[in-house]
Parts: C-alpha cells; sequence; structure tokens
C-alpha cells in the first residue's frame, strides 16, 4: 500500500515537472491589425516591383540596342546609338561621396552635441531645427547653391587646388595657380559645389539616425564609465560611439541613397559633360538624374527608352545601398554592441 502511495506521488511530480504547452488566442482586433500590417508591406513591396517592371520595359528597346556598351560607353548620343551611362554613373557616385565626406562629420558632430552636451530644454528645439531642414524643398537649395555658394566657394576650391593640386582628383586643368587674375569659371559648376549642396539636404537624415541611437546608449554603461573616473568624451569614446557604431553606418548609407538620386539641386548647379570626370574641383560633371530632368522633355521614342533605362540603373543601385542600409539600422536596434 505504502509502495503504491509513494509511486503515485512520483507519477504526479513527473507530471506536474512536465512543461505545459502555452496557447495564445489571437483576438478580432489583433487578427484586423496584422492584416493591415502584412496588407501594407505587400503593397509596398508590390509598388516597388512594379516600378522596376516598368523601367525595365520602357528600357528594353535602348537596352537591345546598346547591349553591354551600355554599361561602358561614356558618350550620350541616344538617337545616333551612342550612349552609355559609365560617365553619368561615376558622376552620380562622385557627387554622392562629395556629400557623404561632408555631411557625416557634420551630422556626428550635431547629434552627439543635441544628445549629450545641449541643455534638455533647448534639445527639441534642435531637433525641430534639423528635422526643418528635412523639410526644405530640394529647388530652395539648388538656387540658393546657384546664386550664393558657388560664388563664394570658388576660392576655397582655388585654395585646394593650388596647394594639393598634386594629388589628381583635386587638380584642374587649364588653371594656373601662380595667377590670381586667371578666371574662377574652371571652378564653378563642379562635382565638389554641388557635392556641398547634397551635403546640407543628406545631413538632417544622417543626424536623425545617430542621434536616436546615441540616445539609446545604456545608462548602466554610461554610469560605470564617469564611476571609472571618464571625462565626458571620454564616455562618449568608449560607451556611446561603439554602441551607435550600427546606426552611424546605417544613417550614413540612408544619407548615400538620398545623394544619389537628388535631381533639381545637382541639376541647377553642374556643367553636364559626358565624359568620366574624376576632378572634383574642375568644372563640369553629370548625374543620372539631372541627365533625366535635361533631356526627358525634348527625348524622342528612343531617346525616352535610353533615359529609362539609365533610370533603371539608377534604381537598382539606390534600391541596393538603401536594403543594406535597412539591414544595418535594424541590426544596429536589434543588438547594438559597446566596447
Amino acid at each position: 500500500m505504502t509502495t503504491t502511495v509513494v509511486e503515485n506521488d512520483v507519477d504526479n511530480a513527473l507530471v506536474a515537472d512536465q512543461a505545459r504547452e502555452i496557447t495564445t488566442k489571437v483576438d478580432r482586433p489583433d487578427l484586423i491589425f496584422r492584416g493591415i500590417i502584412r496588407t501594407s508591406g505587400i503593397a509596398v513591396l508590390t509598388v516597388m516591383s512594379l516600378i522596376g517592371v516598368f523601367l525595365a520595359y520602357r528600357a528594353a528597346k535602348a537596352l537591345d540596342v546598346a547591349g553591354w556598351s551600355f554599361v561602358t560607353e561614356q558618350a550620350w548620343e541616344p538617337d545616333s546609338g551612342k550612349f552609355g551611362v559609365a560617365a553619368i554613373i561615376v558622376g552620380t557616385v562622385l557627387i554622392a561621396v562629395v556629400a557623404i565626406c561632408i555631411a557625416v562629420p557634420l551630422a556626428i558632430a550635431v547629434a552627439l552635441y543635441i544628445s549629450e552636451y545641449a541643455p534638455r530644454r533647448l534639445q527639441s528645439t534642435f531637433v525641430s531645427l534639423v528635422d526643418l531642414m528635412a523639410a526644405v524643398p530640394s529647388i530652395v537649395y539648388g538656387l540658393w547653391g546657384f546664386f550664393f555658394l558657388q560664388s563664394n566657394v570658388t576660392g576655397v576650391a582655388r585654395w585646394i587646388s593650388t596647394y594639393f593640386g598634386w594629388i589628381p582628383f583635386l587638380s584642374v586643368e587649364g588653371a594656373d595657380p601662380t595667377d590670381p587674375l586667371s578666371p574662377s569659371t574652371v571652378y564653378t559648376s563642379s562635382t565638389f559645389i554641388a557635392g556641398i549642396v547634397v551635403a546640407l539636404m543628406v545631413a538632417p537624415i544622417i543626424c536623425s539616425v545617430m542621434r536616436e541611437v546615441f540616445s539609446q546608449a545604456p545608462s548602466g554603461e554610461r554610469e560605470g564609465a564617469y564611476a571609472l573616473g571618464s571625462t565626458k568624451w571620454g564616455m562618449i569614446r568608449t560607451v556611446v560611439l561603439p554602441f551607435g557604431k550600427g546606426g552611424m553606418i546605417g544613417g550614413t548609407m540612408l544619407g548615400l541613397g538620398r545623394a544619389l538620386g537628388e535631381t533639381i539641386a545637382v541639376y541647377l548647379i553642374i556643367s553636364p559633360v559626358f565624359i568620366i570626370q574624376p576632378r572634383i574641383l574642375e568644372s563640369g560633371t553629370s548625374s543620372v538624374a539631372s541627365l533625366i530632368a535635361l533631356r526627358y522633355g525634348e527625348a524622342t521614342n528612343f531617346g525616352t527608352s535610353a533615359l529609362m533605362a539609365a533610370g533603371l540603373a539608377l534604381f537598382l543601385m539606390t534600391l541596393v545601398v538603401n536594403f543594406i542600409a535597412s539591414s544595418v539600422v535594424a541590426r544596429s536596434r536589434s543588438g547594438a554592441e559597446s566596447g
């Protein structure tokens, strides 16, 4: 009898120790919300796919004529059968790189000041000002760059070319550094000027991402750094910046995606040339978006197909950049590290 009772107690204990199956009941509001979110995601993917299909369909005629030379040809003469994106892709990338080189240090400095140094009562004001910069239309930046910046930055471009012209991409053909009366037109409508304008346009986007990531740095690690005798900058260097590394990379690439596709501001400033122009201080460059804006109104049917092919190249390049940026930002939010 005693043995039976003990065995029953053991069996009951084993049953009690077994993991219970947890079930969740999905209510109607949850189902509706899940359906809305799923539909929104599918709609975004569908629209992006339709854009790509549309561009590929409209570009098929031009791509069939150009073949692989579309990637290597520099000239843009669609009606004569000689056209390609080699020059305009290089120009697009150079303008974006110049913009990122200027915008990233500026965005890091502003984001750190707002999140770490600014008085709390002024933080929301600074955030609003940065967001307001992102809301300014690109045409305004373009007009400012054309009428104000271009005439005032040529002196800086001349100085850079004079003292650093031994670096190939900082040299300027046709300019005499020893002649102070040499015309400044060789320094206007350049990749450098367009890059500065685009930098001011993408800096608020980069700054917003970085500021959000910096503000999420663990307070325990901040206090631990201070407890070990760290200074304010020491805490930022050892805690905030390592924690926000993923967000910094992601924000930079999001800004790069915006810079690659900028149209009106670049269109107003540059002087289009359809050769590979690696010298950023010299007048003349090109970009895919500005080419489409410049040539679309006067293009023939075949010329329009060629412009669609250029747009397809820009679409694919921007899509890849933004996809990588989104992945980096998502990873930084889910498990950022500090060291």
